[in-house]
């Protein structure tokens, strides 16, 4: 496994790469701006693995207690470092355990919050950077323009008040990718984890994909708010 620092020429941002020997990778980043907040609403055109990714992202915020469960049965599943599901090739981690209990402990002291609204244009900002990444095999929040997270979402509308991206690689299982993200291993300031449970988050857009070096990508941007272009 290989942890890399991203340090990003913009706003104030932090970003990780992670990447497990199954080629499991999560990206975070996000960024504040001088703005109102106002929901967005629901899209219903997600395809089948973003509506589950949508769900269990709710599930973990509005039931941090109970979505513990989740991971605690995960947590069986580890020898060392190593996740050893049936019928899953091993996975080979950099903490182990010790991520997975934190993660835990976390959860059951979280408070709940609203669930995130999904949002068609931030949606279709998520999606242009699957089209763009996916075919070519590449990793990162940047497109080939230079453009960042917060400029994809203004493409189709505009975010309010705060603005974050989280992208993971190597999964097509929904419970996975925000189970990852939530353990956030390797990872130290666990920016994943709390851009998922930051209490500013109030929309969110998704787009999943196939990638052709780790099969699938999953692109979670979340704002404070979002006003949809006409």
């Amino acid at each position: 496994m290989t942890v890399f620092p991203m340090r990003l020429n913009a706003k104030p941002v932090a970003g990780v790469i992670f990447i497990s020997l199954l080629a499991l990778i999560t990206l975070a980043i996000s960024a504040n701006a001088a703005d109102t907040s106002r929901s967005a609403n629901v899209s219903g055109d997600s395809s089948f693995l973003e509506h589950h990714v949508i769900s269990e992202l709710n599930l973990a915020r509005t039931h941090p207690r109970q979505y513990a469960s989740n991971l605690m049965e995960l947590r069986k599943h580890f020898r060392g470092t190593e996740l050893r599901r049936p019928g899953n090739v091993v996975i080979v981690t950099k903490e182990g355990v010790p991520a997975v209990d934190e993660a835990i402990t976390f959860l059951k002291s979280a408070k709940p919050l609203s669930p995130l609204k999904l949002s068609r244009g931030m949606s279709r900002g998520a999606r242009d950077h699957v089209n763009e990444q996916g075919p070519a095999g590449v990793t990162g929040h940047d497109s080939n323009d230079g453009s960042k997270p917060w400029d994809r979402a203004s493409r189709y509308g505009k975010w309010q008040k705060t603005i974050g991206e989280n992208i993971s690689y190597g999964s097509d299982d929904a419970r996975m990718v925000v189970m990852g993200l939530i353990m956030d291993d390797g990872v130290p300031d666990r920016g994943h984890r709390k851009n998922i449970f930051n209490p500013e988050f109030h929309v969110v857009g998704v787009a999943c994909g196939p990638h052709s070096v780790y099969g699938t990508m999953c692109v979670i941007t979340f704002a404070g708010g979002y006003e949809e272009r006409p």
